[in-house]
């Protein structure tokens, strides 16, 4: 027997169990509808005990009720047989369908039952850090205690060319973290697109499910050498993006470089503003619910809820509603969905907003991270873009014509790295790339920590 026949064989094994369930529910029908119409004649017969003439007469008298009587009793035969058949091979085929042909057969993105309508979910952001403590100071923002859950996933260190270069010179250079391009990736669960083996029903809480989202910080060293040439350069400093840099002394009092990311909004069991404060978050407001910009100048709004995943939305302030939903409509086939809340009474109490007025919900599934599409107040002031946004990353399952699909459609050199190079840039300056579920879940091993802090 041939490997990929193994598959196969071991789903038919499977299914021989439910093959023979359907046998006993279809014999089952049978042997019920014929004690039913066996019980109704030997009733009758007792019914018609009492002599030939009588039976004779009732024959004779009501010839047309017990015609109408015989075919009831077939009509409810065959009633019997045909819905039971139907519900025995209706619940075969679903389980046979479920085994033999899997989620790839239908494109889906993962294994998870909530991803099987969809073959690409919002997985993840991507966001700059303009120096080394910039980077530290905004891992500990998100997982020192600022908000419940939160947790360092993943990471991972790569040489930069200069680095590699010295490296391969002679020289010490891939020791110092300078030359490195260190990444971080944040979050309150797993990220794998399948259901966790540590994972058990009913004990398990949703920190340990599958298919949360996450952060991804990344600092690279050539972006602070960019930011200061630009800064230098007097004829280019008013058209090169300005990165976020917080004020000096013991608070952070910045207000955030570009306004089209308006927030990033957690649903979490607790937050502390004296563990933001503490990190170098800008606290803006904190009435019922908190809005701060974190040490990299993303805003986050964070709400006291429950949600499986806390990572809720990323809100994009837009000069057209209409047009940027187009746009996300027919470039990657987001649609509407309903706006999710974090508490029970949906933004009708003191703490947590309702939607806001002429804004969209939108995303690949409901199940997922989306986005919520705001209207800014000003139409006729341009959308400055915040260069902190790195991308926003479409994770999909590739069709069997791109052959399973590398890292990404530009395909990576490392098969130990996925290309996050934005390919779309949507009417708000927000630019987006794509990566593929196989690329995902090899990052995923390789860059792992042992034990999650």
């Amino acid at each position: 027997m041939t490997a990929a026949a193994a598959p196969t064989t071991t789903a038919m094994a499977r299914f021989l169990p439910f093959l023979l369930i359907t046998f006993l529910c279809l014999h089952e029908a049978s042997s019920y509808s014929h004690s039913k119409l066996y019980s109704r004649s030997t009733n009758d017969n007792e019914y018609n005990d009492d002599g030939d003439a009588d039976i004779h007469d009732h024959a004779t008298k009501s010839s047309n009720n017990n015609n109408s009587i015989t075919s009831q009793q077939q009509y409810r035969r065959r009633n019997v047989l045909s819905t039971m058949t139907a519900t025995a091979i209706a619940t075969a085929s679903t389980i046979a369908s479920s085994l033999l042909f899997p989620n790839k057969a239908n494109a889906a993105v993962g294994s998870l039952p909530e991803f099987r309508d969809t073959n690409a979910i919002l997985q993840s952001i991507t966001i700059n850090a303009i120096d080394k403590s910039q980077f530290d100071d905004t891992i500990a923002f998100f997982t020192g205690g600022a908000f419940e859950g939160m947790k360092l996933l993943r990471e991972r260190n790569t040489p930069v060319a200069a680095a590699a270069a010295a490296s391969s010179s002679g020289e010490d250079g891939n020791n110092n973290n300078n030359n490195m391009v260190q990444e971080a990736w944040l979050g309150f669960g797993p990220e794998t697109l399948s259901i966790p083996s540590t994972f058990t029903l009913p004990i398990s809480s949703f920190s340990q499910y599958g298919g949360h989202a996450s952060i991804h910080v990344r600092y690279d060293p050539q972006l602070l050498a960019s930011s200061s040439s630009q800064s230098s350069s007097e004829t280019s400093s008013s058209s090169q993006p300005q990165y976020y840099q917080r004020s000096p002394g013991e608070f952070n009092n910045a207000p955030p470089t570009g306004d089209n990311i308006a927030y990033l909004q957690l649903g979490v069991p607790a937050y502390r503003i004296s563990q933001m404060v503490k990190h170098y978050g800008n606290i803006l407001d904190a009435y019922g619910w908190v809005n701060v910009i974190s040490p990299c100048g993303l805003p986050v709004r964070a709400i006291v809820g429950i949600r499986p995943d806390p990572i809720m939305f990323l809100a994009v302030n837009c000069v057209d509603v209409k047009k940027s939903e187009e746009f996300y409509y027919e470039r990657l086939g987001f649609v509407r969905q309903e706006y999710p809340y974090a508490r029970l009474n949906q933004g009708q109490g003191q703490f947590e907003p309702p939607q806001p007025p002429k804004s969209v919900y939108i995303g690949p599934s409901p199940n997922c991270m989306g986005i919520l599409l705001l209207q800014n107040k000003n139409r006729k002031k341009p959308i400055v873009p915040n260069p902190m946004l790195h991308s926003l990353n479409v994770v999909y399952a590739p069709s069997n014509d791109d052959g399973g699909g590398s890292s990404s459609s530009s395909g990576s050199s490392s098969d130990d790295s996925v290309d996050r190079t934005p390919r779309l840039l949507d009417p708000s300056s927000v630019p987006i790339s794509f990566i593929s579920q196989d690329s995902l879940e090899k990052e995923i091993k390789r860059t792992s920590i042992a034990t999650p802090l």
